[in-house]
């Protein structure tokens, strides 16, 4: 649950500066990759390299999943309802669930057409131009991944994570383009090859993004880290000893939900018990951004 400073400070609350930083890779995701596939499709169609189609489709693939980000971040933000007690963060992972799905067509789409190439025998022509952009490419788009992962590491954003790798993906694909042209003059069919590997690459991504997604939806205990950073806070608030177990993690998008049970291995009033058991509420909420929900368990086998 710790968050590490990745990205320029801003003022304002959490859910605002997460809500700032989704928005803003979101529409800079959007331009760079509309720009990015009007040219990767040019060249592409200039050159019959069915490659650097795919390529110019995955790039535009990754605008789809940008958009979705925006959409996600739009309704993750909704304030609790009646009907949503827990908020709508949970939008943002159904966002994610959809990219992966966009991938995967993508990815199948392309695998078909590269069989089909090297099934004909077709081979591709490219030039330097090809080479320059594919550069700026993966350039471009590691920058994007690199941005992108790191912003969904500081906000706990599992639709910016998905985008992220779907930019490396992005990125490593077009890195093994640039090699594929320079050794095209030597093998006919390593456009078709090159096409394969990339479809592959992105069924890898769309196998990460769905995992990521899924998990936390169907449930996931807490990790580790989580556990140990709610029994330091509670080593400052409890001088005494005492058990923590039954810990169970909801996560809502950028809001956590935390159950457990605390057990004090030592004689005390109920009202004394309520009031240290609200404060380790109020310490969690404060320093990890938990909301947590504590159930006391009164001292066994007393001696």
């Amino acid at each position: 649950m710790k968050n590490t400073d990745v990205v320029p400070k801003l003022r304002g609350s959490y859910k605002e500066k997460r809500q700032f930083w989704l928005y803003l890779e979101g529409w800079l995701s959007i331009g760079l990759n509309v720009t990015l596939f009007i040219v990767k499709y040019w060249v592409g169609m200039a050159t019959g390299s069915v490659a650097i189609l795919a390529d110019a489709w995955h790039t535009l693939s990754d605008s789809l999943s940008s958009v979705i980000v925006l959409v996600g971040a739009k309704f993750s933000a909704k304030s609790p309802d009646e009907e949503h007690p827990f908020g709508h963060g949970r939008a943002e992972l159904v966002a994610s669930i959809i990219i992966g799905v966009l991938l995967a067509i993508v990815a199948f789409n392309f695998l078909v057409e590269s069989i089909s190439k090297l099934y004909q025998r077709e081979s591709a022509s490219f030039n330097s131009i090809a080479v320059i952009i594919f550069v700026i490419s993966v350039v471009v788009k590691e920058g994007m991944a690199q941005f992108s992962i790191r912003l969904g590491k500081k906000y706990d954003s599992k639709s910016l994570l998905a985008d992220g790798w779907h930019h490396r993906s992005d990125a490593i694909a077009s890195a093994m383009i640039v090699a594929g042209i320079f050794a095209g003059r030597y093998f006919w069919w390593i456009d078709g090859v090159l096409g394969i590997i990339v479809a592959l690459l992105i069924f890898y991504a769309t196998f990460d993004i769905l995992k990521q997604s899924i998990n936390p939806l169907i449930g996931e205990k807490p990790d580790e880290e989580t556990v140990q950073d709610i029994r330091r806070i509670a080593d400052r608030l409890i001088a005494n000893n005492y058990d923590i177990h039954h810990v169970h993690c909801h996560r809502y998008g950028s809001n956590t939900e935390i159950t457990f049970h605390i057990q004090f291995q030592f004689e005390i009033s109920f009202e004394a018990a309520h009031g240290v058991v609200t404060r380790l509420e109020n310490s969690l909420r404060e320093e990890m951004a938990i909301e947590a929900t504590i159930h006391y368990e009164p001292m066994k086998n007393v001696q």
